[in-house]
């Protein structure tokens, strides 16, 4: 679950729960905007546990001597890790 689908369940909750009288017989709506307002700060919560997660880099640095010519060469390499394997 995404940042913005707890955003769109936490909404959608909200309306049927405080927004919304009408009478259904066979499902009380109030019960399922409660549901579905704890379905969506759990999406948010965990889309912000991703998000930083997501956020790591990793630097490599390598130093090594030219054979030929005997000057010192220096590589330097960052990549972001997205943090799946």
């Amino acid at each position: 679950m995404s940042l913005g689908t707890g955003i769109v369940l936490l909404v959608i909750g909200a309306i049927l729960a405080f927004a919304v009288n009408v009478d259904i017989g066979w499902v009380d709506l109030h019960l399922v905007g409660y549901i579905l307002m704890a379905a969506g700060v759990v999406g948010i919560i965990l889309g912000i546990i991703l998000i930083t997660r997501r956020r790591t880099s990793v630097t490599t640095s390598r130093t090594a001597v030219d054979p030929a010519t005997g000057e010192r060469i220096s590589r330097r390499t960052s990549d972001m890790d997205d943090g799946q394997l």
